[in-house]
């Protein structure tokens, strides 16, 4: 019989992709479903849970601390995510050149990429250290007053920021690359026999086929954006002011979690997170027939 055959190769199918399937459902959505009954939870860990209702997302919305992380974390990413777009996009134009040694030196941006945050963290927190550090004798040597860094809170958001770059512009610049490679250079032929400049056929060429890769990567840096942890987590100098003052939605869902014992909280504020980040990629997702051009148009 038909249906006996297709039962028997869905039987197949369900067995090689039950593994997968149990891990997924024990480890994703199993607790994703249970922080989300959580947010509506008062649960310290050790007593059993209380329903509230609606009452951690009321005491989120009116702390100043749930606000000062967002705001943080919104001029984290004001800063963050221009300054990795346009370097990882000339990065990327560099390196696609056909240059002696090129290869050597894709690796070598690459490799910040492969490095844990941990090990980034401390030799960049290191580095901004404005007693022993690297930053400030070359800065002093130029006849420029540095600052406090990750002492003060201004200074170490910028601090933040330079690491963060650092770290990633090598992964986002792969991908521009990918995206710089894919085009046809027959395009180019034709634009210098119709007497096209180099900068003419980089805005009239490169740019309007690499949208679709810029808007792929402009939705990567804003959801790694608004989950920065490990940078602010580690970087500012203990019991510091920027220690005190420089906290992100992360750190402080990670606080009222594990310090605090707020799980109800906590989950509350990262279901907050969640929607921030869904919000802001579904309008990208309705926004983006007004900028990205696909050649298949």
């Amino acid at each position: 019989m038909a249906w006996q055959t297709g039962w028997h190769k869905w039987k197949w199918v369900a067995f090689f992709l039950a593994p997968s399937l149990i891990g997924l459902s024990i480890f994703i959505v199993l607790p994703i479903l249970t922080s989300f009954t959580l947010a509506f939870q008062d649960w310290n860990l050790l007593s059993p849970p209380e329903w509230i209702g609606l009452a951690n997302f009321q005491e989120m919305f009116a702390d100043d601390a749930f606000w000062g992380a967002l705001r943080y974390t919104l001029q984290f990413i004001a800063f963050y995510i221009p300054t990795v777009f346009v370097l990882a996009l000339g990065l990327a134009v560099l390196l696609n050149q056909k240059l002696r040694g090129v290869l050597v030196v894709r690796t070598a941006t690459f490799l910040p990429v492969v490095a844990s945050w941990v090990v980034v963290s401390l030799i960049w927190k290191w580095i901004f250290n404005p007693q022993y550090g690297l930053i400030n004798p070359a800065l002093a040597a130029l006849g420029v007053q540095a600052p406090a860094w990750l002492f003060d809170p201004s200074s170490a958001l910028i601090a933040i920021v330079i690491t963060s770059v650092w770290k990633d512009l090598g992964y986002i610049a792969v991908m521009y690359l990918g995206g710089l490679q894919a085009i046809n250079d027959t395009l180019y032929e034709a634009a210098r026999i119709d007497g096209a400049n180099g900068r003419q056929q980089f805005f009239r060429i490169t740019l309007p086929l690499l949208t679709p890769t810029m808007f792929f990567v402009l939705i990567i840096l804003l959801i790694n954006s608004f989950q920065v942890f490990d940078q602010v987590w580690l970087m500012p100098m203990r019991d510091s002011a920027a220690d005190r003052q420089v906290e992100v939605l992360v750190t402080e869902v990670v606080k009222n979690a594990f310090s605090y014992n707020r799980m109800g909280y906590a989950s509350a504020m990262s279901w907050v997170l969640f929607a921030l980040i869904f919000l802001i990629t579904f309008v990208q997702l309705r926004l983006q027939k007004r900028w990205v051009y696909y050649e298949s148009e």
